[in-house]
């Protein structure tokens, strides 16, 4: 295994037995990339600065590879590269610390060496090891005379050449290290494009401008459309209804901060369009940085069966307001001319149109709004109503409520109400409900909604008799519409229902 660590080789150390090996040696002398350190500007300055330091008109880094060496840099020389063979660092790069050479004609390793009986015709060689991390000699940082010295490097020459060496060798494993950091990047945002390839839907990343630099292929596979770059880049691939909506929340989001979702359609390749869910989210990446990350996925289904069981749910409330409307008619002309059941007939043509209110709030998207909490109660238990008798009450503070919440609180008190007019207080004569409203209850900051039931003389049904679908509707519009609780207890007086919810819920 290559070692990539920044620690040096120690100092004085001869290279490890085990990276000697030709095969290891030149496989690691290869994960350096020293081809692109050739005339680097500071390992040049490095060599000048030994030459001048050593009194040398030669100085050179070099590598030795398997059949030349070549100098990284040079001074004194116009020669890019010699052979192996000649190679004076291939031998002082085997040891742990500088060889040198006083007179070159006169070391019987050296004295028929084409360097020295030809040009540049050596005599002194004084060269400091390149040892990698891993302990691999690499080559050597050296400089060379035409004159022998017997008296070799004085003492400040040699402690400059070691310490310039390490110099040397640091530059080298940098320049590694920083081909390791960017392969590694390489490596990440390969990860990162083949995994979110696999996402199902389209996935992409983007800067806090907006510009998209990964896109998985679901995009061009979709759409037929070449991966964007920009925002607007996407405006070919959105419905022309849906894009300036679309396009300007998502910059809103990217001004903001705050998360991107919204439904679009999306033009396919066969020029169809499908309903799309876009979420994206900010992510930050550093203290001035952030990245941003969504996904498209394709809900036409989803949407199409909402439309669908929109379109049934409305149709089925169309066909009851008309059954409100017949009764109400039939009731007219049956007492047309019967002036004994006019007074009978008005106040039932009245529960019948009370009822259409209380229904019209539980129509998708299409009934009426009420502005308080306390008025939709009242509409919805207008029905039930005696004509000189008080049979139910509402008290508390008018709390605004949103278009949206009115359908889920409708549908709660429009079930109990009719539960109450079927089995409670409201189907015996001397039964009442009162319906109290409470705004930030219980230290919470939810609002509160006790509806009580008083039927201790009605002779009502017990507890398991009255579960049933309609409990279960009740629990599922609290707790799952409106993110609130529901308890229920009975006793001999009657029943207590006491619901919260948040604030959050009903403003909206």
């Amino acid at each position: 295994m290559l070692r990539k660590s920044p620690i040096p080789w120690p100092e004085g150390k001869t290279p490890s037995d085990a990276h000697c090996d030709e095969d290891k040696r030149l496989a690691i002398l290869a994960a350096h990339g020293v081809d692109g350190l050739v005339d680097d500007p500071e390992l040049q300055e490095l060599v000048e600065l030994v030459a001048k330091l050593c009194g040398a008109p030669m100085a050179m880094v070099t590598m030795v590879e398997e059949g030349r060496q070549l100098f990284l840099t040079r001074a004194g020389i116009e020669a890019r590269e010699t052979p192996r063979s000649t190679s004076f660092c291939a031998h002082a790069m085997l040891g742990g610390e500088a060889m040198e050479v006083s007179d070159a004609q006169k070391d019987e390793r050296f004295a028929k060496n084409a360097l020295v009986t030809g040009p540049p015709h050596i005599r002194f060689y004084a060269g400091h090891p390149l040892i990698s991390s891993e302990g691999a000699p690499l080559g050597a940082l050296c400089v060379i005379d035409t004159e022998p010295r017997n008296a070799g490097l004085t003492p400040f020459q040699s402690e400059s050449l070691a310490t310039l060496a390490r110099a040397v060798m640091r530059r080298i494993s940098q320049r590694r290290l920083g081909e390791t950091a960017q392969e590694a990047v390489a490596a990440r945002d390969d990860y990162l494009q083949r995994m979110i390839d696999s996402v199902p839907g389209i996935a992409w990343s983007a800067d806090s401008s907006g510009r998209f630099d990964q896109v998985n292929a679901q995009w061009e596979g979709l759409t037929g459309l070449p991966k964007p770059n920009t925002v607007e880049d996407w405006r070919a691939a959105i419905h022309p209804e849906d894009w300036d909506a679309a396009a300007t929340e998502f910059r809103t989001s990217l001004e903001s901060g705050r998360p991107y979702e919204r439904e679009w359609r999306l033009k396919m390749s066969d020029g169809e369009y499908r309903w799309m869910l876009s979420r994206a989210v900010r992510m930050p990446m550093g203290e001035d940085a952030n990245r941003w990350f969504g996904t498209v996925i394709d809900i036409d289904h989803q949407h199409r069966l909402s439309d669908a069981r929109d379109l049934l749910a409305n149709e089925l409330s169309h066909r009851i307001k008309n059954i409100f409307a017949v009764v109400s008619g039939l009731v007219a002309i049956r007492s047309r001319g019967k002036p004994e059941v006019a007074e009978f007939a008005a106040e039932l043509n009245q529960v019948i149109r009370d009822l259409n209110t209380a229904h019209s709030y539980v129509r998708p998207d299409h009934g009426p709004t009420a502005n308080t909490l306390s008025g939709l109660l009242a509409d919805l238990l207008a029905p039930y109503e005696t004509p000189g008798e008080e049979r139910f009450s509402v008290s508390g503070p008018g709390i605004a409520i949103g278009p949206r919440a009115a359908t889920p609180l409708a549908l709660i008190f429009h079930e109990l109400a009719t539960n109450s007019a079927k089995y409670g207080a409201l189907s015996c004569p001397e039964g009442t409900v009162t319906v109290a409203v409470e705004d930030d209850c219980s230290d919470t900051g939810n609002i509160c909604v006790t509806w009580r039931e008083n039927a201790r003389s009605c002779g009502l049904p017990g507890e398991s008799d009255r579960e049933g679908f309609g409990s279960r509707l009740l629990r599922m519009a609290v707790e799952g519409q409106l993110g609130g609780t529901f308890e229920r207890t009975y006793s001999e007086d009657g029943l207590d229902v006491r619901i919260g919810f948040p604030r959050s819920a009903v403003d909206s």
